[in-house]
């Protein structure tokens, strides 16, 4: 019966585990990781982020962001993930010089440096689709420096064509400003899972923008595919692999003492299932135990005492020896007396 209530023990004692490790599960999600509330899908992208070189721990630290073209716009993107770039950007269009180095994406046009993002690790689930923002970059481009550069570009249009954007932007120059001021640049990743094994770590690709404040992207990559929250594991599968050992073991000693109890009337030891049999398996070690430290016993020194030495090396044999070495001493005695009174 006594076996019952340590069982009750143990159960009791491993409940404020299980309720710790339901209260860590409800925490919220490291940085550039996010569980999807809809699928409770976990994703994580930490190896798309670049480290600082001067910091990094690995053997052979990648020197550069990740690059995407931006083929018509003129201009290509550097990026990096949840974290800012590798690059030194100094010198950027609107932003703070406490803020350069937070720059987590940006792009180089005429000689300028403009950011499109400063540095954020909140990953955002819209639906099925993981998004990565980055927002308080530079200050968007007036309208007027937007109309110069439009008409920089279509100076390779046809005439028929000129004519009909020039129609256009008159049209709009009649039409009071909607845009509001105060605007800055921002970016939005939208990122898809890859499993193709001979794929790069990540394709970034250049979407589109429409008004040149806000930059959309698309990136594939295996780290975009959910997986398991390894840092919100309470067990590994040797750790559940034990646990249901344990749970066997204990069914079978609880159970079996019961069965004895009620059914066979079994009191005392004679209560544990397979009593002579557990008997016979510790006498067993109990044996060996024995008979190894009784082997060891040889190896030790004993004390058997002091004994007088006889003429040869061994010990006197008769009277007649341990008279003669008696003897032998007192003359060795008073010679070296003689001596010392000399």
């Amino acid at each position: 019966m006594k076996l019952l209530y340590y069982s009750l023990a143990v159960y009791l004692s491993a409940t404020p585990a299980l309720a710790a490790s339901s209260a860590d599960s409800k925490k919220g999600d490291k940085p550039c990781t996010i569980t999807s509330p809809t699928t409770g899908s976990f994703f994580d992208l930490t190896s798309l982020q670049i480290p600082d070189p001067a910091t990094s721990k690995a053997k052979h630290p990648k020197e550069h962001s990740w690059n995407a073209t931006g083929y018509d716009v003129g201009y290509n993107f550097t990026i990096n993930f949840c974290g800012p770039v590798v690059e030194t950007v100094e010198d950027v269009e609107g932003v703070d010089k406490e803020l350069w180095r937070n720059v987590s994406a940006f792009y180089r046009h005429d000689d300028k440096v403009y950011s499109i993002g400063q540095q954020n690790s909140d990953l955002v689930m819209r639906g099925r689709k993981l998004v990565l923002n980055y927002t308080d970059g530079s200050p968007c481009e007036q309208s007027q420096d937007k109309r110069a550069r439009s008409e920089r570009l279509r100076e390779s249009a046809d005439e028929d064509d000129k004519k009909d954007d020039k129609k256009d932007d008159d049209e709009k120059e009649k039409e009071p400003a909607k845009k509001p001021k105060g605007r800055t640049k921002s970016t939005v990743i939208s990122m898809l899972c890859d499993r193709d094994p001979l794929a790069p770590p990540l394709q970034l690709s250049f979407v589109g923008t429409l008004d040149e404040c806000t930059y959309f992207f698309e990136g594939r990559s295996a780290a975009a595919c959910a997986t398991a929250n390894t840092s919100k594991a309470t067990l590994n599968p040797a750790g559940v692999f034990g646990v249901i050992v344990m749970i066997a073991i204990m069914v079978y000693f609880v159970g079996g003492c019961v069965y004895n109890r009620a059914v066979l009337q079994q009191r005392g030891w004679q209560q544990v299932p397979n009593y002579s049999l557990w008997l016979g398996i510790l006498r067993f070690f109990r044996d060996i135990f024995i008979i190894l430290t009784s082997s060891c016993t040889r190896y030790t020194p004993s004390r058997r005492g002091y004994h007088r030495v006889g003429q040869n090396g061994g010990m006197g044999g008769n009277g007649r020896a341990r008279g003669d070495s008696a003897d032998a001493e007192n003359r060795l005695i008073d010679s070296l007396d003689e001596d010392w009174n000399d």
